[in-house]
């Protein structure tokens, strides 16, 4: 599947894809359904490196009105997701409409959003994010020290997420999220592991600077390095992408399937 990014943030790290205004959203909506995005997953809070966190309100305020109006344009058949890590805003997503919580924290920012996943009955996106906002220890790692810990801190928060009721959970191993650039395309290399698990893998590499720092090209630059990691993802068991472009990555599934 094809997940289609829709930042209402003024600040995310692709400057394209920031977004103001219900009338702004439901044109990029369209555009990225235009183009084989097979759900939206919609945001009001940048969490790239060193982006400044607004207020819950504020966060909300971003956001709100908008599951309604896209499911009123859209149809209740479309997948939404909220992208937060806050169990408020995403209790209030889903009573406006969201189907799934993507939480780039695996729950450790605000552990309460576990339950209101839970209650809701909600499929949930457990996210590898380090201890800690930076995640300096975490960053440290050695290129091989990467994928043997996100494998056993992502199984330790599976366990975790399973007791407290979650049980339709996707699995993302975090690329971006307190790795260094080396260590995100080792753990891309590796991201057959994750498939022990039995739980579908989304990967979000989009544009990220694990291309860009790597490469040494700007973000506008990234979209052929971001197909060439999609495609490999792919071979390597990611069955959901994360995209800013859903066209170029419709294409990629498309010569995988007809090459298997």
């Amino acid at each position: 599947m094809v997940m289609g990014i829709l930042n209402a943030t003024p600040d995310s790290y692709y400057k394209p894809s920031r977004l103001s205004g219900l009338d702004q959203l439901e044109e990029q909506a369209d555009r990225l359904l235009g183009e084989g995005a097979d759900w939206l997953d919609l945001g009001g809070c940048s969490t790239r490196p060193g982006a400044d966190w607004p207020s819950i309100d504020e966060e909300w305020a971003r956001i709100k009105g908008a599951f309604g109006r896209l499911r009123l344009r859209f149809g209740p058949d479309l997948p939404l997701s909220v992208d937060t890590f806050r169990a408020e805003v995403a209790r209030r997503a889903l009573q406006e409409g969201a189907d799934v919580v993507n939480d780039i924290s695996g729950g450790t920012l605000d552990p309460k959003i576990w339950s209101v996943a839970a209650e809701a009955r909600a499929p949930y996106v457990l996210t590898h994010y380090p201890t800690g906002r930076e995640g300096a220890d975490f960053q440290a790692l050695g290129p091989d020290e990467v994928s043997p810990a996100v494998l056993l801190e992502l199984s330790e928060r599976l366990i975790l997420a399973r007791e407290a009721g979650l049980n339709d959970v996707i699995l993302d191993p975090g690329f971006g999220f307190g790795k260094s650039p080396e260590g995100n395309l080792r753990m891309l290399r590796d991201l057959e592991l994750l498939t022990v698990f039995a739980h579908p893998i989304m990967v979000g590499v989009s544009r990220k600077s694990l291309i860009t720092k790597t490469l040494n090209i700007s973000q506008d630059e990234a979209l052929p390095a971001t197909s060439a990691l999609h495609a490999w993802a792919l071979e390597r068991g990611a069955q959901i992408l994360r995209v800013h472009d859903p066209l170029e990555a419709r294409q990629v599934i498309a010569l995988r399937e007809l090459m298997a």
